[in-house]
């Protein structure tokens, strides 16, 4: 069987050394790119200063986000750490969809691996988080939405019953503690 390719009509089509010299011009228009690497783009002014607890202080973190789904839950493990390290109480707390994140088992081909670069991102950020003095709880029905098993959450993170969650953000409450509440479907 014989293909019949479709005729154009109208404009004819460009010559291949005319597309690349359109293509020739388009990149040098602008120079590529326009600053060299470590130039600044930003001002670098802070403009709090760089707060540290005081004695007793807690932050405390809910997270409801999934891994990958956007970077809340991403967000929200860097700055508990930077809590602990500043010398608070840090307590992560994830709960519903959220407790995905806290799965050792994550991975592809197998666990631990990684089929695209930062897929172990909040994996390696959690087990950080534990082994500077973090507190890590997930609740177990944020697990069980997902069929996920309690045996394979990451080594030193603590299961919790769901009424938990309402009542961990009230203990942090009362304690003074610093609430930061990360959400997203």
């Amino acid at each position: 069987m014989t293909q019949t390719l479709p005729t154009t009509t109208g404009t004819p089509l460009i010559s291949d050394a005319d597309l690349k010299a359109a293509q020739d011009t388009s990149k040098s228009e602008i120079q590529h790119p326009s600053l060299a690497k470590g130039s600044n783009l930003y001002g670098s002014t802070k403009i709090f200063p760089d707060y540290q607890a005081g004695e007793g202080e807690s932050y405390f973190t809910l997270v409801h986000g999934i891994a990958h789904e956007s970077s809340v839950a991403f967000v929200a493990c860097l700055q508990a750490l930077r809590a602990l390290r500043k010398g608070y109480e840090s307590v992560l707390y994830f709960y519903g969809p959220g407790a995905m994140n806290a799965m050792a088992t994550r991975g592809f081909p197998t666990t631990g691996d990684s089929a695209f670069p930062g897929e172990q991102n909040i994996n390696a950020q959690i087990e950080k988080f534990i082994e500077e003095g973090g507190t890590v709880y997930v609740c177990r029905f944020g697990l069980s939405l997902h069929g996920l098993r309690e045996e394979d959450l990451i080594a030193g993170t603590i299961p919790c019953h769901p009424l938990d969650v309402q009542d961990a953000l009230i203990h942090y409450a009362r304690k003074g503690a610093i609430i930061n509440s990360t959400y997203n479907l």
